[in-house]
């Protein structure tokens, strides 16, 4: 998985507010089975998000949680600001590249089959 980090100034009007930033590109699993989970966790605090993305039983949520988990700890060592000061602002899941290759199908055809991939990013910033 590749991940990249920064932080960011936010625009003018909120010159004090810093954003954290982590993502991740090529996750195996299509962006239509991710957004549901994004979707939930979007606009909420950290810890809840964590907590809940902790107790929901699917695969699924674990490159979500990671990438989470690499946007607070970018948080703590950039600007050493506490898990609990911290809310979403942004969680995106974009569409990536589709793999296709083909299986044999019915009566001698070939059936083209498609892998989605997804790339995730998120922003998080201080509460207010």
């Amino acid at each position: 998985m590749d991940k990249q980090t920064k932080v960011k100034q936010a625009s003018s009007e909120n010159s004090d507010k810093v954003q954290f930033v982590a993502k991740a590109r090529y996750i195996r699993y299509s962006p239509y089975k991710l957004r549901p989970i994004a979707d939930v966790i979007r606009g909420k605090d950290v810890v809840y998000a964590l907590n809940w993305l902790t107790t929901y039983r699917t695969q699924r949520v674990e490159p979500i949680k990671k990438v989470l988990e690499s946007a607070v700890a970018n948080a703590k060592n950039l600007q050493n600001v506490e898990t609990s000061a911290l809310a979403i602002k942004e969680i995106r899941i974009d569409q990536g590249p589709i793999h296709r290759y083909f299986k044999p199908g019915a009566m001698g055809r070939a059936m083209v089959q498609r892998k989605r991939m997804s790339h995730l990013s998120v922003i998080l910033e201080p509460k207010n």
